[in-house]
């Protein structure tokens, strides 16, 4: 069975299937803020999303974190430090990308497994 969840007119906010969950690039849904502002709105969003799917953020296997100025990773890292388990750390890359909307500075996608 496959399950989407949040969908949108393009996407689907989140795909459940085969005991795993693929969460679409989640970006903050308030612009305004710097890089760890965004990022800490995103991880909102991400909580959510795995919440919706049946999961948590301690089941994240693998992480993809885009920057769009990759200078903005340590004030991304303190609020991705501040969200993590860290008995749970998934795989992570982070990397520098230009992103849709030239206000996000962030923009998060994972796989993790369902319970």
């Amino acid at each position: 069975m496959i399950r989407r969840l949040a969908e949108e007119a393009r996407l689907s906010g989140a795909v459940a299937h085969g005991g795993l969950v693929y969460l679409a690039g989640q970006v903050p849904d308030d612009a305004t803020g710097d890089a760890q502002a965004q990022t800490a709105d995103v991880l909102r969003q991400v909580d959510a999303l795995l919440a919706e799917a049946g999961t948590d953020k301690t089941r994240l296997l693998s992480v993809t974190v885009v920057l769009r100025d990759i200078r903005d990773a340590p004030a991304m890292n303190r609020a991705w430090d501040a969200w993590l388990d860290p008995a749970h750390k998934p795989a992570r890359m982070t990397i520098q990308a230009p992103l849709v909307d030239p206000d996000w500075r962030v923009e998060i996608t994972g796989v993790a497994a369902l319970p």
